[in-house]
């Protein structure tokens, strides 16, 4: 099999295309009051066995928990700076060109870091809060606080600037659309290096990323095991993980149903960031340089593939979020 453990970005830097995805892990929005234990624990689980990028963000409130684990890690001298990816999210109540500044130094300050390896705009979709620590902010009906006067092209030109601040080494765009790239890229002056969008075997993205490559847009796919935590089991469409097409091939080739996910993303150059707090879980989701799925594998993946519908981070669960002019699932991609 050739060598995916690692690609090269635009900006040459180095991107281990598997990460450990920190989503709410910890956070005071999937439990009251977070969990320090939780956190370092996973942290210092994948950074144990190997892993070095580590994706979190503003609205999962554990970058303080995750730098408390690097600067361990860093000033211990287990492991040097310049060999991390290390990436955070602008939150959407930062979505203004004077904003963009303020929230990635008060993320540098939490991770205990001079310096992201990517920064991405977390949504299009711009909101309105008096609690820089509320990205979702509700009105007195719980519908989102939206920001109708999002400007995109003015967001971006402030993402550059963190560039050239030395903040941020590259920066990149998560849960845009197609229309959406298209007009960051018609005014970049630093192309985006990374869409970040839900990318797994029900949901394979296939005209998104054909305009991502004739961009150079690195694609790097969030819930790669089909969301279990949050998706739907039907008769027809089980959880991927239990589907008897990737249960068949884990068990003839002797690796777990996620492994064959992870395998069959990277296998079409998708970076992938799976989430786990278990130290177990996260060893397993990073061996998968060892074996290969075969073309006829790889097809019967590919069949599962059902398209939008299958989206499990649609955020219609945000009441009110359609009415912004960015939303980005007005469009099929």
């Amino acid at each position: 099999m050739k060598d995916i453990s690692q690609i090269t970005l635009r900006s040459g830097a180095v991107l281990p295309v598997v990460g450990l995805g920190t989503g709410n892990i910890g956070s005071r929005v999937r439990k009251p009051g977070g969990s320090r234990e939780e956190v370092h624990t996973a942290i210092n689980a994948a950074l144990e066995c190997g892993y070095r990028h580590i994706d979190t963000a503003t609205l999962y409130q554990n970058e303080e928990m995750i730098g408390e684990v690097l600067h361990e890690w860093l000033s211990s001298g287990k492991v040097k700076r310049e060999e991390l990816f290390i990436t955070t999210k602008l939150p959407n109540n930062g979505n203004r060109k004077e904003d963009v500044t303020k929230f990635l130094k008060k993320s540098l300050e939490k991770l205990q870091l001079s310096y992201v390896d990517l920064y991405l705009i977390h949504c299009p979709v711009g909101t309105k809060s008096d609690d820089d620590e509320v990205a979702y902010p509700l009105d007195s009906d719980g519908a989102v606080i939206l920001d109708m006067t999002t400007d995109l092209l003015a967001l971006w030109s402030a993402m550059e600037e963190q560039v050239d601040a030395g903040r941020a080494k590259d920066i990149g765009l998560s849960n845009f659309n197609s229309q959406q790239i298209e007009k960051i890229m018609k005014v970049a002056r630093i192309p985006p290096a990374i869409l970040q969008v839900e990318v797994h075997a029900y949901l394979l993205q296939r005209p998104l990323r054909a305009l991502c490559q004739r961009h150079n847009i690195t694609v790097c796919g969030f819930m790669p095991l089909g969301a279990p935590h949050r998706a739907k089991e039907t008769d027809e469409f089980p959880l991927l993980l239990n589907h008897p097409v990737v249960t068949e091939i884990a068990g003839r080739i002797n690796v777990t149903p996620a492994q064959v996910l992870l395998c069959h993303l990277l296998q079409h150059d998708i970076v992938v960031i799976p989430k786990s707090a278990n130290p177990q879980r996260i060893k397993k989701n990073c061996q998968v340089f060892h074996f290969e799925l075969t073309p006829e594998d790889m097809a019967a993946l590919d069949a599962l593939d059902r398209g939008a519908e299958s989206r499990v981070s649609n955020l219609l669960y945000y009441k009110g979020i359609t009415r912004h002019p960015e939303f980005p699932y007005h469009l099929p991609f």
